[in-house]
């Protein structure tokens, strides 16, 4: 009987001591605010010269040489799914190029509430806006899933203040099989990622799939992908061809690490056939 009494005595105590110590989260429900990822996609050489080392937005300070805007590349940077915050409407974007601060960019844009991707891809052109998906669709499995998603945007310019008049089909392959030690040894027919976009287009989020050599785990996988050209009539004429560093066409093709669950910005940039040559930059999403 004391033994219960004692247990009884501090079962007591540990409701009383629940009832006075509540954790609460001080949080602020965001309303009418635009959020938005600022992509820096003009076709210049990469370098410190043209990376932006200062951006106001509606003249305040967003980015300075602490959190350079670097080129083919976005902000905030440092971390996965951050974005900045402003006001909907009409609103001012201007970037200070290099370690002068030279302003290279005056433009408006037009944001809305939720989250965007804002898209600079012409030092004398307003950017153009994307809406972000979000929020985004998830797969739930027993033990891990074999998806992610990727949205292909295409910016790609013949030559300089030439932007492309191709029709891009972006194409994966994905393994299907592996060996006991883990090696490719069968991968699937080549897959259209949804379809064609001209220049200043996206895909928007399409699913990939993932097929890992380890089935239990967070899981990866390598896919491999290239791009079709389509004319106006939707044949494919051929590969897409591109300028590599040695000043020779060959047919455009890479490949990506790529985990389950994530989710990545896919863009084709930079010049066709011109230099700075031009690649798929990828940017996580999620």
């Amino acid at each position: 009987m004391k033994h219960l009494k004692y247990i009884s005595f501090f079962l007591l105590i540990g409701l009383i001591s629940c009832d006075k110590h509540v954790i609460e989260y001080d949080t602020e429900t965001i309303s009418d605010v635009a959020e938005f990822q600022l992509h820096y996609f003009v076709p210049v050489t990469s370098g410190s010269a043209n990376n932006i080392y200062k951006v106001e937005i509606n003249d305040q300070l967003y980015a300075n040489d602490q959190s350079t805007l670097s080129t083919y590349n976005a902000i905030p940077n440092g971390s996965v799914g951050r974005f900045y915050t402003t006001t909907t409407g009409t609103n001012n974007i201007k970037l200070y190029k290099g370690t002068g601060l030279e302003l290279v960019y005056n433009q408006n844009c037009t944001l809305t509430e939720g989250k965007q991707n804002i898209f600079v891809y012409d030092l004398d052109e307003p950017p153009l806006v994307f809406d972000n998906g979000f929020p985004y669709e998830a797969n739930t499995t027993e033990y891990s899933d074999t998806t992610a998603w990727i949205k292909f945007y295409n910016f790609l310019y013949e030559s300089v203040d030439q932007p492309t008049n191709l029709r891009l089909q972006y194409q994966y392959q994905y393994p299907i099989e592996y060996d006991e030690k883990g090696v490719v040894i069968r991968k699937s027919e080549w897959t259209n990622l949804g379809t064609p976009v001209s220049f200043g287009e996206t895909t928007g989020w399409l699913p990939v799939i993932v097929h890992k050599s380890v089935n239990i785990s967070s899981g990866y996988a390598r896919l491999d992908y290239k791009i079709k050209v389509i004319d106006a009539n939707g044949n494919d004429t051929g590969d897409l061809q591109v300028m590599n560093s040695s000043n020779k066409f060959v047919n455009y093709s890479d490949w990506w690490t790529t985990y389950v669950g994530r989710r990545y910005h896919h863009t084709i940039s930079g010049m066709r056939a011109a230099k700075p040559t031009s690649a798929v930059r990828v940017f996580t999403a999620l």
